[in-house]
C-alpha cells in the first residue's frame, strides 16, 4: 500500500446563492479590488493508504459523492498527491 493525500474541493454550483462569497466580494470591492465573481469553497485533505493512485481517487470520489458534496447544489473535484 502507498500513502496518498486526496484533496477534495467542494463549491456551490454557479447560480446557487453563496452569501459568504457575496459578502467577501463586496468587502473586496470596498477595498478597491474589482472582480466579476467570487465563489467560496471547502477543501478536505484526506490521508489514506491505497493500492494505486486510481484506487485512492476512487475512494475519495466515493466519499465526496456520499457525504462531502450534495450533487444537487455542489460541484466537486478530487486531486491525489503522494505523501
Amino acid at each position: 500500500m502507498t500513502a496518498y493525500t486526496a484533496v477534495v474541493t467542494v463549491r456551490l454550483k454557479r447560480g446557487v446563492l453563496d452569501p459568504e462569497a457575496e459578502t467577501t466580494r463586496q468587502a473586496l470591492s470596498r477595498l478597491g479590488f474589482e472582480l466579476d465573481e467570487l465563489r467560496a469553497a471547502d477543501r478536505f485533505e484526506i490521508d489514506l493508504d491505497a493500492e494505486s493512485e486510481a484506487a485512492a481517487a476512487e475512494r475519495a470520489e466515493s466519499m465526496a459523492e456520499r457525504l462531502l458534496a450534495n450533487p444537487t447544489i455542489h460541484d466537486h473535484s478530487v486531486d491525489i498527491e503522494n505523501r
